[in-house]
């Protein structure tokens, strides 16, 4: 199984027009952690990745890549 995680939160960042800095703000997270999220070279805490599935709309299921939207 893949973890598609970085994947989706760039995708679903892009959706909304929005840089990964001003995303980072949004989460409340520094830029350069958000940043490596989403390039996949590091794990978010179970509360940030809870945080992001409420930011965005989705599930975490879907974020992970367990299940399409």
């Amino acid at each position: 199984m893949k973890i598609l995680l970085g994947e989706r939160l760039k995708e679903l960042r892009e959706e909304q027009g929005l840089t990964q800095r001003q995303t980072a703000e949004k989460l409340g997270l520094n830029s350069v952690t958000y940043l490596r999220y989403e390039k996949a070279q590091r794990e978010p805490p179970l509360s940030v990745l809870a945080e992001m599935a409420i930011f965005f709309e989705v599930s975490v299921d879907y974020l992970l890549g367990l299940k399409e939207y």
